[in-house]
């Protein structure tokens, strides 16, 4: 089992995925900033790692990928003293419906370079760090500990070593977590550390207890004392409590407070006593989702609040006025301890920096850190994507672009869902439905129709009354946050809706029709209101509800309904019967996340439930192989630790099924028998949906936006490479024919590429990945698949093996053929090297390999020769590009060779045309014979001047000689010199007619004539500018260019045969020893 465990992260280790974006931001709720470096700043994602920017926040890059195990961060601090050094913990404490679990600490000793694992992995929710001002190695943990349930691995940890050891210096109770702590830096013995008793399930969210506390330490931890009770501060239970030391006055204390009597207070004198400053609701709006406060480090009056707005008070409290940030739901700050003006923020929408103290805030647009829930393709081509991101709107996605890659122009809004189910409408993929509680009008059960056409939404809620502030069991009907919706794969005029009952609409929501009873538990004890000692009833918690829903695509009228408190119907006439078929085994109060019914047998399915919520995380994964009557745990090998969210089973192999969890995918390809990670580059993050569209993986994360892994095929075929093979090849997908805007990458330079085509905003910049391997990275744009056919092949023992990889047509012909890279080849490398004409080499790494054939023939056999060109300097530009090389592959049937030393595999292919053109097999053809008629004379053009070039060296060289430079010579040595020099004279006439030798650098072709070669190259361009026939004038101009060319070519051949031959007939005569032509 280990071997055969080895030999699967073979292949999967090396998996290539790409994220399509969107780049909007998710939700931050630790950020921080580089005391020395003013332009340097971090922030951790909710669930999606660590950032950084080192440019004020123009730009950010994940920092963490590779090194965290988990994906939420809720703390995160570099040291005063040592920039170098950062602290991050895991788990934010914001814990709301969608929270994600954290393990621990990590430190950075390299400014977010690297980061190490420091331990306390149950803590699982860490609130705040703090550091010793003069000592990076003297660390402090607040730690909530776990948000569902009882833990002792609660309170404030201390490490005097960096994180090597810890101390559990405060405990107040296994219900009761550190939600803050700060520290003086005036005395950074003086500590005031908050507690909150709070804890969440599927059904409620319940803040205060008496847990609810405050503390001081004046030595540094070392001892504690309570000080809740002191006077000043409210009476009863408390909640949620902010807390920070002003550095700006010694003593002053500002506490932010939910309770009865809820509001910001102040102590100056270390929390001796206290006074409520203000008691305006405004500031403690939702206390168990923010509830933060923060002191100014200058100004010992000037004190700023977080919550849904950000709030700034100069008179100690008394008054306030709001600082508009970016986005609403306002979380942590940081302010620079020497300059209060310099400060990042983080929201609901990401991370942004400020200058001037809020005035203006960089943008929130540039972090691809989105958090979805549910996510539906439509089936245009290339494909959308659409899903609903948290604290935000529905967003719909392409998944490729014409301009080289995805940009934020090019997403559309349909809808404002944050929270719900998305569906497209199979037959029209400008009608959407999107679930939208939270983020929309109309009432409960928010259901909203969208229209891509008219860009009218309309509001179908199945029953639109508002419901504001009502227990779930005083409503008409239950709709949770995520409620499922989804088109019957019979009629694409019926759309499901589901509550605690199963509705169906047939007029586009204008009417629906109840299809089931109610399906749920309806346990009354958990359908009261929510929030505990604040009530907040914004339906995230409603209960009792439909989470997931099927209808058999073998069955008409044949469903399935899973709920959120563990219960499994199925119904076979339509909805007019329904049977309870839980699994017997399935722990009660179970979330039944998603129910998969299988494409290759109508009595298959497949189920996978979660109780994380219950503080249970082990997977729970069914199959069922009678329509769900009987049940077959499927869990096998899968982590016992590792929550199960959706489960899909590949449409092309049955048994292969794929897992999203709270820290990646899993897959197995023998039902559930064994699981494995999907590797790659994939991240660490929670995974709420995914979908396989033909060949491809698509995924919406619930931290780090959409992904797609562009080819399953060495996934598909990893069973047929056996543990002794040397290597193996796997059968390439099909690939489109898809031609770029003709100005993408039309920017491209050394440093950052701001516009990935004319016109388009977004920027990227190359750089080398561990295997020297060019690779672009996208900083505020989405990745577009690989231009051209992936070829997959997985080596066992690459050392020292010569690959070789060759292309044919349907015919046997041989188009191409690509090796490994020769390294003495590559140490010898010459001006002859043009980068653009170098030819992609296959890679020989251990595992899993891609190369990608770009469907091009290849270019003009015959290359300029750089060393025979005369240029005074290096050109520092690279000029305007322009189309360059052989044609692009016709779509048909290819074939694929892939040698390894004297053993072979070989796979035929497929190149599809792009299914929204009308271009016939004609019209490619045409396309291509002109294409192929202008790189061979292109070949032509080049083989002359290569010629002429070479001709004129070896004369310079023999009029070099010391006997023809001296001022007086022999007649036959005169006669010689001077016929050399008209030589010289005719082939630097000929050249300039072929190339303008003029031109210094690419740029100057606004400044003289271009010659033949660069007007026969041009003419590429107008032929492959688009996936059509080339205009009969293009034809015309290559008639007459291809008449020129043989002109020159004339005038060469009258040179070689009367002009040279002449000259070595007075080379002869003159005793010349001449070279051979």
């Amino acid at each position: 089992m280990e071997e055969n465990q080895l030999h699967k992260n073979l292949i999967t280790q090396n998996l290539r995925w790409r994220c399509i974006g969107p780049s909007r931001g998710g939700r931050v709720v630790a950020v921080a900033g580089d005391p020395v470096n003013q332009q340097v700043f971090y922030f951790g994602a909710a669930a999606g790692g660590i950032w950084k920017t080192e440019d004020a926040g123009v730009y950010w890059e994940n920092v963490s990928d590779g090194f965290l195990n988990s994906s939420a961060v809720g703390a995160l601090t570099v040291a005063h003293s040592d920039p170098n050094v950062i602290y991050a913990g895991m788990g934010e404490s914001t814990i709301r419906i969608d929270v994600s679990y954290g393990d621990g600490i990590y430190r950075s000793t390299d400014a977010g370079k690297s980061w190490n694992h420091l331990g306390l992995p149950e803590t699982r929710q860490i609130s705040e760090l703090r550091i010793h001002p003069q000592n990076p190695d003297l660390v402090y943990v607040a730690a909530f500990g776990h948000a569902f349930g009882p833990n002792k691995e609660r309170g404030i940890f201390r490490s005097k070593d960096g994180g090597k050891n810890w101390e559990h210096i405060l405990f107040r109770s296994d219900k009761a977590g550190a939600i803050d702590l700060s520290m003086d830096p005036n005395n950074p013995r003086i500590l005031i550390a908050s507690f909150w008793e709070a804890h969440r399930n599927f059904w409620s969210l319940q803040s205060g207890g008496p847990g609810s506390s405050i503390y001081r330490s004046m030595d540094g931890g070392d001892s504690w004392e309570e000080i809740t009770n002191n006077r000043g501060l409210p009476k009863g239970t408390l909640g949620k409590i902010g807390v920070s030391l002003s550095p700006a006055q010694s003593g002053r204390v500002w506490a932010i407070i939910e309770a009865e009597d809820a509001g910001l207070y102040r102590s100056d004198d270390y929390g001796d006593s206290w006074i409520r400053t203000s008691k305006n609701r405004d500031l403690i709006h939702r206390p168990w989702y923010y509830c933060h406060v923060f002191a100014d480090p200058k100004h010992a009056d000037t004190v700023y609040l977080t919550n849904l707005q950000m709030w700034k008070s100069s008179d100690g409290g008394s008054s306030f006025r709001e600082i508009t940030t970016p986005h609403g739901d306002n979380h942590d700050l940081w302010i620079d301890p020497e300059n209060p003006d310099r400060m990042i923020e983080g929201n609901d929408g990401g991370a942004c920096v400020s200058f001037n103290g809020g005035k203006s805030w960089s943008s929130i647009y540039n972090q691809c850190t989105a958090q979805f829930y549910r996510m539906d393709l439509d089936t245009q081509f290339p494909y959308r994507v659409y899903a609903t991101q948290q604290d935000n709107t529905s967003i719909s996605v392409p998944s490729a672009s014409e301009h080289g890659a995805i940009s934020f122009g090019e997403y559309t809004f349909p809808g404002t869902g944050e929270s719900g189910f998305i569906a497209v409408k199979p037959d029209d993929p400008d009608i959407v439905y999107i679930g939208a509680v939270g983020s929309s009008p109309g009432g409960h059960g928010a259901l909203q129709h969208y229209n891509h056409r008219t860009r009218q939404l309309r509001l179908i809620n199945i029953w639109p009354e508002e419901h504001f502030g009502w227990a779930d069991r005083d409503l008409k009907y239950r709709f949770s946050w995520t409620f499922p919706i989804s088109f019957s794969p019979h009629d694409s005029n019926t759309v499901y809706a589901c509550g605690n009952h199963v509705f169906a609409s047939r007029d586009e929501g204008m009417s629906w029709e109840a299809l089931s009873p109610d399906l749920t538990r309806a346990d009354d004890s958990k359908l009261d209101v929510s929030g505990g000692l604040t009530v907040d009833s914004s339906g995230a918690e409603t209960y009792g509800t439909i989470s997931t829903f099927a209808e058999s695509s073998h069955q008409p009228g044949k469903f399935w309904a899973g709920t959120d408190d563990g219960l499994v119907h199925l119904s076979t006439d339509g909805g007019k019967h329904w049977g309870n078929v839980t699994p017997k085994d399935l722990p009660e109060w179970a979330y039944i996340y998603c129910i998969e019914t299988s494409n290759h047998d109508p009595d298959v399915l497949y189920l996978s439930a979660t109780r994380y919520k219950l503080d249970d995380y082990r997977p729970y994964l069914y199959k069922s192989v009678d329509g769900g009557k009987n049940w077959k745990n499927i869990c096998g090998n899968y982590p016992e630790n590792e929550i199960s969210r959706v489960i899909r089973e590949d449409p092309k192999n049955p048994g292969l099924l794929f897992v999203g969890s709270e820290t990646g995918i899993f897959f197995s390809q023998n039902d559930g028998a064994n699981w494995n990670r999907l590797g790659g580059n994939f991240p660490v993050v929670p995974v709420y949906d995914l979908k396989i569209k033909d060949d491809e993986m698509v995924v919406a994360t619930h931290g780090r936006s959409f992904w797609i892994l562009d080819d399953l095929n060495p996934i598909r075929e990893s069973s047929r490479f056996k543990a002794e093979d040397d290597f193996h090849f796997f059968p390439p997908k099909s690939a489109f024919r898809r031609t770029l805007n003709w100005s993408t990458n039309f920017f491209m330079g050394d440093g950052k590429n701001y516009s990935p085509a004319f016109g388009i905003p977004g920027t990227s910049y190359v750089s080398e990945d561990k295997n020297g391997e060019k690779q672009t990275r996208y900083l505020d744009l989405g990745e577009n698949p690989p231009q051209g056919v992936i070829f997959h092949y997985v080596l066992n023992d690459p050392e020292n093996s010569k690959l070789e990889l060759q292309i044919l047509d349907s015919k046997g012909n041989l188009i191409d053929t690509f090796e490994t890279k020769q390294e003495d080849k590559v140490s010898g490398q010459t001006e002859n090297d043009d980068e653009e004409d170098k030819k992609p080499a296959l890679t020989s790494s251990k595992g899993l390999n891609r190369f990608v054939w770009n469907m091009r023939y290849p270019g003009p056999a015959e290359k300029i020769d750089k060393t025979l060109e005369q240029k005074r300097y290096k050109a520092l530009g690279r000029g305007e590009m322009g189309e360059r090389g052989g044609p692009t592959a016709m779509p048909g049937n290819y074939q694929a060779v892939f040698r390894i030393e004297n053993k072979k595999q070989e796979h035929n292919f497929e190149i599809l045309k792009d299914p929204r053109l009308e271009t016939s097999e004609e019209d490619y053809q045409a396309q291509f014979d002109l294409w192929i008629n202008i790189r061979d004379q292109l070949s032509e053009t080049n083989r002359l001047l290569n010629q002429l070039r070479r001709i004129r060296r070896e004369i310079h060289v023999i009029l070099e000689r010391p006997n023809l430079q001296k001022s007086k010579v022999p007649d036959e040595l005169s006669s010689f010199k001077d016929n050399a020099e008209k030589v010289i004279q005719k082939l630097k006439v000929l050249e300039n007619e072929l190339v303008q030798t003029k031109n210094e650098t690419p740029s100057d072709r606004l400044r003289f004539p271009v010659m033949l070669r660069d007007r026969i190259e041009g003419l590429i361009s107008v032929v492959a500018v688009a996936e059509a026939a080339p205009p009969q004038q293009a034809h015309e101009v290559f008639q007459h260019l291809k008449g020129l060319l043989a002109e020159k070519t004339s005038s060469m051949q009258q040179l070689l045969s009367v002009d040279l031959v002449t000259l070595k007939e007075l080379a002869q005569k003159a005793n010349i020893q001449f070279f051979e032509e």
